[in-house]
């Protein structure tokens, strides 16, 4: 299994649109076995879906997505994660454990193409 999380200075980014890098976890047998960080491309509609479909992800976490960029996502079977926030280290371990608490989308700009309030039980 393989965990994308968009990253800004280790933290969880607010929108995965606009982050700096996503960090890469590997997971095998419930334990990491390789972390590593990618820079992430230029914020283009579709772009990001296929860019980390490729390397191999089976969920993006972000504070915020709107809901086309999950429906693009979910095409590619990569299950996306919203309202996560903290460390990457520790929400990817919250997320190995099934422990990982979600809140509301952390977008920072309303439009059409988002939905506020998105809340995910795992």
């Amino acid at each position: 299994m393989k965990i994308a999380i968009a990253t800004e200075e280790g933290r969880v980014a607010g929108h995965f649109g606009h982050c700096r890098s996503y960090t890469i976890f590997e997971v095998e047998n419930s334990k990491i076995v390789n972390k590593y960080e990618v820079e992430s491309p230029e914020h283009q509609p579709g772009l990001l879906p296929r860019f980390l479909s490729e390397k191999g992800a089976n969920y993006v976490v972000s504070g915020g997505m709107g809901p086309m960029a999950m429906d693009l996502f979910r095409k590619l079977n990569i299950e996306p994660l919203i309202g996560a926030s903290g460390e990457v280290d520790m929400v990817a371990e919250d997320l190995i454990n099934g422990e990982l608490e979600l809140g509301d989308s952390q977008c920072d700009h309303d439009s059409e193409d988002h939905v506020h309030g998105h809340h995910h039980d795992n």
